[in-house]
């Protein structure tokens, strides 16, 4: 069984996936540095709303320009935060016909608003994101620390999702050049907008009437840049690393998460099993029938701790087991969490194991 650094090196765009809570952002982090250390130029984009691994690089997460992370490496590390809304205003400005379109987007009062009500359209921000950092030619590697598993799933499904909005009936018939006004749109459509006006208030449908006639024009640029960024998700270039802890229920995480991959047509590439109980000898901890104080208390907690490791070692092997092929590493649990460079490198070396 060889590390997950063995198993990402050579591919240019590595995902990030776990449950909340097991250490993703960290590991990604690591991960970095790792492939830094190799000699490559990468770039760690986060997409975890507790913004933990701008804590941790050492970076202003108040933007969105990726920023150089100096260590000791070979290699580059840069680290940026994803602005869902900066990225959305950049693909606007990147379709648009004219200036003059895009600003009249930007203008429209409902645009913040509907962006935000779309389904996906941050889990899309990101992977476009991804798209411009990937084909921007300055990084060897991206690394993308995303949300929760579920919602990394979300991200998978982002750009398909944008696909079937750009082609309702309501949409089309919204961007059709044609059809300008409630009053000249399909009668489905004129049933449709005039219930929500019922509900909302009509001067919000209108504005967003306006927002599509602004929209005209730039749904085949916006359904193009979708599809490509949905082929390099499942490219076999792409790595999708799973992070999760040593628990009955992780090896249950494990096979829900593999099972949803395979049905998107993508096979899981490494697993990280973090925060494992270290073991300090191979033998079993000695009885000393003599021992009193704090000598027996400090044998029956080692004694603990082996036995801790010698569970997490078992569920290890059943999820390298179960991930085939897959690398898998473990990651031994740390007193205090790694809030700096030098102990994501130390996180980075279990990563190469």
């Amino acid at each position: 069984m060889s590390g997950v650094l063995d198993a990402v090196d050579t591919n240019p765009v590595v995902i990030v996936c776990g449950a909340g809570g097991v250490g993703k952002t960290t590991v990604s982090a690591a991960i970095g540095i790792g492939l830094a250390r190799r000699g490559s130029t990468v770039c760690v984009l986060t997409v975890d709303p507790a913004r933990r691994l701008a804590g941790a690089l050492g970076i202003d997460p108040t933007h969105d320009i990726p920023v150089q992370v100096p260590g000791p490496w070979p290699g580059q590390l840069h680290a940026v935060q994803l602005h869902a809304a900066t990225t959305f205003d950049a693909l606007i400005t990147r379709h648009a016909t004219s200036d003059t379109q895009a600003d009249s987007i930007r203008r429209n009062p409902l645009y913040r608003s509907l962006a935000t009500a779309l389904g996906g359209t941050q889990e899309y921000m990101a992977m476009e994101r991804l798209y411009e950092l990937h084909h921007s030619g300055e990084y060897d590697v991206v690394v993308v620390d995303t949300p929760p598993t579920r919602s990394a799933l979300e991200l998978l499904d982002a750009p398909e999702r944008l696909l079937r909005f750009l082609s309702h009936r309501v949409v089309r018939a919204l961007l059709a050049p044609t059809r300008l006004s409630l009053r000249a749109a399909s009668v489905a459509t004129t049933v449709f907008l005039r219930g929500i006006a019922g509900v909302v208030g009509g001067e919000l449908v209108e504005d967003a009437v306006e927002f599509f006639r602004a929209f005209a024009g730039m749904q085949e640029g916006f359904a193009e840049r979708a599809a490509n960024v949905q082929e390099l998700l499942v490219a076999e270039s792409t790595s999708f690393v799973l992070v999760t802890t040593p628990t009955i229920d992780a090896i249950e995480e494990v096979a829900w998460f593999t099972e949803h991959l395979s049905s998107r047509g993508v096979r899981p590439t490494a697993a990280v099993v973090n925060r494992c109980h270290p073991s300090f000898t191979e033998d079993d901890v000695p009885e000393l029938p003599g021992a009193t104080g704090r000598a027996r208390d400090q044998l029956e907690a080692l004694r603990a701790v082996e036995r801790a490791a010698r569970e997490d070692a078992q569920v290890v092997a059943l999820i390298a087991r179960r991930f085939g092929e897959a690398n898998v590493s473990a990651v031994a649990m740390s007193s205090a969490p790694a809030r700096d460079v030098l102990g994501l490198g130390a996180i980075a070396d279990e990563l190469a194991r």
